[in-house]
């Protein structure tokens, strides 16, 4: 009876020291029994033998402030086309983007006015020189009777001068015929040079005006970008000053040159507008968008070396040399400057950081 009740007592025993047991495993695997390390920045302690690293002292430095200006691919030469006379648009043969060579025909008006006139003037012409055929004959006549004394000096005059009078009458209406049918060419509109369509500002149909442009046309060579640039930056350029140029559209930053600077300010922006004669690039043509980059002004910043700057995720992070021993330094950085980079926090003037931190590990 005795022995039944000693096995009837292990039992709960025996299973309250396997619950205790694995509580102390867990206690034991969380590091309950281990001191806690406090948070903060633990040293390295410089292993020289070890590792060979260059270290970089933290500099303060003025660096140029880079704006950028939008601007536009332009055309050094522009044309627009504009009818000289007043007529309805027949036809317009190009449309924009369209590449048209010199001479070819872009666009026609209606001449049947013109041809109208024209007809009416060679009608005059005609007449005119009828006269002037009998005016001559008189002449003829007059000038053999008046050599023989067979007419009289009064009579000779007059003749001489309708002769003369039916002459100029030829002769203006010569003069009209040209001039009806220098109109008749005006409803004929043909490129000036070899260029590209930029705009097709009308279409058939419309009433074409003297000075009121039909289409606009550029050529593709001797571009420049434009931008207007405020005044206040404007005034730090001159003609023939290097600049940068960057065409995103082309993945290119190229180095260019002023062309022209207008010397107008804006009223309403406060901008003046600056020119810049562009290389001859593959793929460049007028309408792309670019920038123009400028330093305006100039700030004090800590630079150190790109390659000091480690990136762990999302962190930015550099190991300073202190006192013999390595510390991880927490920083932000901003615009690089060629191979440094601004440090807009986590750093002072003076510091000593490791340049190749993956050797000093």
């Amino acid at each position: 009876m005795a022995l039944i009740e000693l096995k009837n007592i292990k039992k709960p025993v025996i299973i309250s020291a396997a619950v205790l047991a694995l509580i102390l495993l867990l206690l034991i695997m969380q590091g309950s029994f281990v001191s806690k390390v406090h948070p903060g920045v633990s040293p390295q302690t410089v292993n020289e033998k070890a590792a060979i690293y260059y270290t970089a002292i933290v500099e303060k430095k003025q660096v140029d402030d880079i704006l950028t200006w939008p601007g536009t691919v332009k055309s050094r030469t522009v044309a627009n086309i504009a009818p000289k006379m007043t007529a309805r648009i027949l036809e317009i043969k190009v449309h924009a983007g369209d590449k048209v060579k010199k001479g070819a025909l872009i666009a026609r008006l209606d001449e049947r006015d013109i041809k109208a006139q024209e007809n009416a003037a060679l009608a005059g012409l005609a007449g005119a020189n009828a006269q002037a055929n009998r005016a001559k004959a008189d002449e003829q006549r007059i000038r053999s009777l008046y050599s023989k004394e067979a007419a009289t000096r009064e009579n000779f005059d007059a003749v001489i001068a309708r002769a003369k009078e039916a002459l100029a009458g030829v002769n203006q209406a010569a003069s009209k015929v040209s001039e009806i049918r220098a109109h008749l060419a005006d409803s004929q509109l043909h490129a000036p040079f070899d260029g590209v369509v930029v705009k097709r500002l009308q279409e058939p149909g419309d009433m074409g005006q003297p000075g009121i442009p039909i289409l606009t046309l550029q050529t593709p060579q001797g571009l420049r970008l434009e931008a207007d640039v405020p005044s206040t930056c404007a005034g730090l350029y001159r003609t023939g000053l290097d600049v940068t140029v960057r065409i995103d559209t082309l993945g290119q930053t190229i180095h260019a040159l002023i062309d022209e600077i207008s010397p107008e300010v804006d009223p309403q922006t406060r901008t003046q507008l600056i020119k810049i004669a562009l290389p001859a690039i593959e793929g460049l043509q007028p309408g792309l968008f670019g920038w123009l980059e400028q330093a305006c002004a100039q700030h004090g910043a800590l630079l150190v070396p790109t390659s000091a700057v480690q990136h762990i995720g999302q962190l930015e992070v550099v190991k300073v040399l202190s006192g013999g021993q390595l510390l991880m330094r927490h920083i932000r950085t901003a615009k690089t400057f060629g191979d440094q980079i601004e440090v807009i926090s986590g750093l002072h003037t003076g510091e000593n950081i490791i340049v190749n931190p993956q050797q000093a590990q």
